[in-house]
């Protein structure tokens, strides 16, 4: 329960990146404020590209902040359009040009998230956001929890909300401590200028090329002025999770030679590519303990092969907003709610950690039944339980 006597509670959200930002502006459209705390000396994200699907487009619409977004955003005409690693046949592509808004109400978006980050601060009142704010432990053991932070300032909130990743300082103080496994694969990404990219990468598709072992991923972004790369490929002994850690164009050619000619020269224009270890956690049992909980990564950090880390995220903060909302009285009881109502992260973990096995067959009779399975299979209709997942709706159904 709220301490007596409070009026309005104070909220501390830690991490200020898609996930924070988005919490803080449904806490705000709920009648509700809060503080955002945020290490970084400016609000920017690193990375490079992400899908906006039509179930974090509908909320980003309701947030208001889809006009500023679509300046920057390309909408996709192809999604989930899978190739073969030798010669690019082919095998399964989605009609997202005439079908994702008949199917889903929503198109489909390819972005950077740099420009995600900027369309949702939009919604956030200034002031909301505090930087250079690392915050170094939480104490839960008091009336209120209490966050301290490395520039010595202490302060105490009603109610804690961790959005601050997959290395949550909120997670190791609420939730049994879950190393994190190694996954056996490693990242790479870059961002390849539109002018130095080959034509067939600059389509507005989603592109997957998979072959044995490995499989990357392109589409364009920033209005077509970059094309975004991703690969994956068997981790090496120097991986490290790191968004800023570096690797070679040589390195990143050596894991797919001998693939087909027109994606070793897109690999060849990435510049400067990065690399880090790709970490396996498995789902927390709870997320929530008193008036504190995570959110996004922090709480359900998942492998990216249905792109929906950053979507998950924004799901999180508009279930989380309304919850308070409905039950701001009493925090922990809104925040058992809240993870009662979001199981569908931890089928999404599960379905994302077993497509690295499916898209990394070896050539032989297992790859040739999911080339036929992809063939006779629309994407698009088979993952309507993730597209067309909207809050309002999941939480008037529950009650």
């Amino acid at each position: 329960m709220l301490r007596p006597n409070i009026g309005t509670p104070e909220i501390a959200i830690l991490g200020g990146g898609i996930g924070g930002l988005a919490a803080a502006a449904f806490l705000r459209r709920a009648g509700l404020g809060s503080t955002v705390y945020e290490q970084a000396p400016e609000l920017r994200e690193v990375g490079a590209g992400l899908v906006v699907a039509p179930n974090a487009a509908r909320l980003l619409r309701r947030l208001g902040v889809m006009e500023p977004l679509l300046r920057s955003a390309v909408r996709l005409d192809v999604g989930w359009e899978f190739r073969r690693w030798q010669d690019g046949t082919v095998l399964s592509a989605e009609d997202l040009a005439t079908a994702c808004e008949r199917l889903y109400g929503e198109h489909t978006y390819t972005v950077h998230r740099a420009d995600l980050v900027d369309a949702i601060g939009r919604a956030v009142p200034a002031g909301t956001v505090r930087l250079g704010k690392r915050c170094t432990a939480l104490d839960v053991r008091g009336e209120r929890p209490s966050l301290r932070f490395d520039d010595g300032e202490v302060t105490g909130a009603d109610i804690v909300i961790g959005a601050d990743g997959v290395h949550s300082v909120v997670r190791g103080a609420i939730a049994e401590p879950r190393p994190a496994a190694s996954s056996g694969l490693c990242v790479f990404r870059a961002l390849v200028p539109g002018e130095r990219a080959p034509s067939f990468a600059r389509r507005r598709a989603q592109t997957l090329w998979i072959g044995p072992g490995r499989h990357l991923v392109h589409y364009p972004v920033s209005e077509g002025r970059f094309v975004n790369l991703v690969a994956f490929a068997p981790a090496g002994d120097d991986s490290v999770e790191s968004w800023t850690a570096r690797a070679t164009v040589g390195e990143f050619l050596l894991e797919f030679d001998g693939w087909d000619a027109r994606l070793v020269d897109l690999i060849r224009a990435s510049e400067t590519p990065g690399r880090w270890a790709l970490l396996d956690r498995a789902p927390l049992p709870r997320w929530s303990r008193g008036p504190v909980t995570l959110l996004g990564d922090a709480a359900h950090p998942m492998f990216p092969f249905f792109a929906q880390g950053a979507a998950q995220a924004i799901e999180d903060a508009a279930v989380l907003s309304r919850c308070l909302a409905e039950d701001i009285a009493d925090p922990p009881r809104a925040l058992r709610r809240y993870e009662a109502l979001r199981p569908r992260t931890a089928r999404l973990q599960a379905a994302s950690h077993a497509r690295s096995d499916v898209n990394h067959l070896p050539d032989g009779p297992g790859q040739r039944a999911r080339d036929t399975s992809f063939a006779e299979t629309d994407p698009l209709v088979a993952n309507g339980w993730i597209y067309e997942y909207d809050p309002d709706i999941a939480m008037a159904a529950a009650g």
